[in-house]
């Protein structure tokens, strides 16, 4: 698994012109690859009267499903230059889709491939990016009486605590960087005069 990757926070869309051409970026967030077709369906939509919808998408943290279409463009100078800007700049799980609205000059095949290109770059400095860091879950188990103290510490040191369940005992959730687990057992074993329990889970990926 990678230990992390870049994603975009929210959808949004970056219009530029070039030789007279719109061309319009809407950028999004997308878990699945259905998710991303369903993106790409509602601009197509939305700009039914487009020119061009050329669009690309990489979902998967180590980037194992990618996709690109020119939609019409010559080939190899729309889909591919965005999927090339979307993995040159380490996204993940995103769709790009760059509507054109041709403005009667032709751009030639590098005018194309620069301005698709540049249109996802511009849009992804525009729009801002987010990394999504690897770390394992956790559980720790403690007794009412210091669960307060351990959650108060866990959260102002900065520890993702996910989730706090109270029954007989009291479970928190966490997120641990894999380089922080032993420190961080070791820690726990001295807060709570080793009386917690403390039980490693699968992988995720949080906010940086």
């Amino acid at each position: 698994m990678q230990d992390e990757y870049r994603t975009v926070a929210h959808a949004g869309v970056h219009e530029t012109e070039v030789n007279r051409s719109r061309f319009i970026c809407a950028l999004a967030p997308a878990a699945t690859e259905q998710e991303a077709q369903d993106f790409l369906a509602g601009i197509r939509k939305e700009h039914a009267d487009a020119t061009h919808n050329c669009w690309a998408y990489v979902i998967g943290a180590d980037a194992g499903i990618q996709k690109a279409s020119d939609d019409g463009e010559p080939g190899g100078t729309a889909g591919v230059p965005m999927l090339q800007m979307l993995l040159r700049r380490d996204m993940r799980y995103v769709v790009a889709v760059v509507t054109r609205y041709y403005g009667g000059v032709k751009l030639g095949a590098g005018g194309l491939i620069r301005a698709y290109g540049g249109a996802v770059g511009e849009a992804l400095d525009t729009l801002g990016t987010i990394t999504r860091r690897r770390f394992r879950l956790a559980t720790v188990t403690v007794d009412h009486q210091r669960a307060g103290k351990v959650e108060n510490d866990l959260r102002s040191t900065g520890r993702e605590v996910r989730d706090v369940r109270y029954a007989e005992a009291v479970t928190i959730e966490i997120g641990l960087p894999d380089a922080d687990v032993e420190a961080f057992r070791a820690w726990l074993a001295d807060a709570t005069a080793g009386t917690a329990r403390f039980e490693l889970g699968g992988e995720a990926y949080g906010d940086a």
